[in-house]
């Protein structure tokens, strides 16, 4: 397959994009040489070649979950802009008809 400019031309339509004259001439460069590039690699022979999942062996790495420092309510409260004894008050988002 070969991107002309008229390839280049749906993909920026579909994509949103305007691009000048300059600007279509690098893409498609730049298209054809991915292209080419897939191409040689479905030249490789993958046979008994399982597919690449992970990038590690390692699963699930994660930190501990440990609460480092508790606030009360009331001091939660204290930095509040607005609000009332229980609840902090903020500007109405959503307007419900």
């Amino acid at each position: 397959m070969i991107i002309d400019e008229e390839t280049v031309d749906k993909i920026a339509h579909l994509a949103r994009l305007e691009l000048n004259a300059d600007e279509k001439s690098v893409m498609i460069n730049d298209m054809n040489k991915i292209l080419d590039f897939m191409e040689k690699l479905n030249e490789l022979d993958t046979t008994g070649v399982s597919p690449l999942i992970y990038m590690t062996d390692e699963f699930n790495i994660l930190r501990a979950d440990i609460v480092k420092q508790e606030i009360t309510h009331e001091e939660g409260l204290l930095n509040a802009p607005k609000h009332d004894d229980n609840f902090f008050l903020v500007s109405k988002v959503i307007n419900l008809k």
